[in-house]
């Protein structure tokens, strides 16, 4: 299935427009680099539109990451990893899901909001905060299907459903920071090995065949 990335900028009214220039060109050189005349030549509009949906580029910031967070919560919502019927089956298809759609440029796979939050961190706590709302929230998705798989494993411990669930999104952020860094997407997909394996053992499933059908 296709990737939360490019779509079509020309298509769509000029604030459609505008939120997938941002969308497309702040993770391909991060928000202080994206310039309003960047976005324009991009999205096909004027300066005077921007500002006409926009008060603030900060604003465009805060509009982009609830762009971002509709979008992919329709994708991820409609990905093949909710098939199974057994909820460790289901993480773990989360996991190579995830794994399967790193590829292509670095721009086309990595993720918007961790792009920004990294950034704008402590400069901008309201784009901090709508980037928190998405990566946190997603993560929250994982969680009945965690909790699910402890109940059925009889797993308890030192750990949580919602603190495995937020680790799954530490290694994957970590793993897209890892492939800039590297310029290499092989980085992001090593990760998500690793990551795959960890959840495994925390089951007591450590091989593949044990796990999955």
């Amino acid at each position: 299935m296709p990737r939360p990335t490019k779509q079509h900028p020309e298509r769509g009214d000029a604030r459609t427009r505008l939120l997938e220039a941002a969308r497309d060109t702040i993770r391909a050189k991060g928000f202080a680099s994206t310039s309003i005349d960047d976005l324009c030549q991009v999205a096909g509009v004027t300066k005077g539109s921007v500002f006409h949906h926009f008060k603030s580029k900060e604003a465009l910031g805060v509009a982009v990451a609830e762009h971002w967070i509709e979008m992919t919560n329709a994708f991820f919502a409609d990905a093949p990893y909710h098939a199974p019927g057994d909820p460790l089956d289901r993480v773990l298809a989360y996991v190579a899901f995830r794994k399967a759609i790193i590829a292509g440029e670095l721009s086309e796979f990595t993720c918007l909001v961790g792009t920004m939050a990294q950034e704008i961190y402590a400069s901008s706590p309201t784009i901090r905060e709508a980037c928190g709302r998405s990566i946190f929230g997603h993560a929250a998705t994982l969680e009945a299907d965690i909790a699910a798989a402890m109940s059925a494993w009889g797993i308890s411990g030192g750990w949580t459903a919602e603190s495995l669930a937020r680790h799954t999104q530490t290694v994957i952020q970590g793993a897209f920071v890892l492939a800039k860094a590297g310029n290499d997407p092989a980085l992001a997909r090593e990760a998500l090995d690793h990551l795959d394996r960890y959840v495994r053992l925390l089951f007591g499933c450590p091989n593949k065949e044990e796990a999955l059908p």
